[in-house]
């Protein structure tokens, strides 16, 4: 059990923000929108390289393809400290979602970003996502 308090702690504060994020927008019609809290667990010494790339490059590349940045995450606390970069996207739908990874995964610019950031080695390991849908009385949606 201790070793999923860090994720559900993250999830708390994943969906605090993205209320406070999110409070002022009207629901989509097609209902509540989809949150997808992401885990990135970098190769030994890259989490720098990882951090940087997605303040120079990624968050607007997600923007560009319809995807809502609503916060991102340093670790505090070992083990996770240094090695493990978390974040929360928003999109209108799972499919919305489905849509836009697929563009992005096919955009040349993101392709020419990745290549240029792993020149030196691959900076992710390992991927963890987590797919939230907030309920229907949640004060987010």
């Amino acid at each position: 059990m201790r070793k999923h308090i860090p994720t559900v702690a993250l999830v708390v504060v994943a969906l605090l923000v993205g209320y406070w994020a999110g409070r002022n927008k009207p629901v989509h019609a097609g209902g509540p929108r989809t949150f997808e809290l992401r885990a990135y667990t970098t190769a030994p010494g890259k989490y720098a390289d990882l951090v940087k790339r997605f303040h120079d490059h990624t968050l607007a590349l997600f923007e560009k393809h319809g995807m809502t940045n609503i916060a991102y995450w340093n670790a505090t606390e070992d083990p996770q400290q240094g090695k493990v970069f978390y974040y929360l996207l928003a999109y209108p739908s799972r499919a919305a979602r489905e849509k836009s990874w697929k563009e992005f995964s096919d955009d040349p610019e993101w392709h020419k970003v990745k290549d240029a950031s792993e020149a030196n080695g691959k900076l992710v390991d390992k991927v963890d996502a987590i797919f939230l849908e907030p309920t229907d009385f949640s004060p987010m949606q």
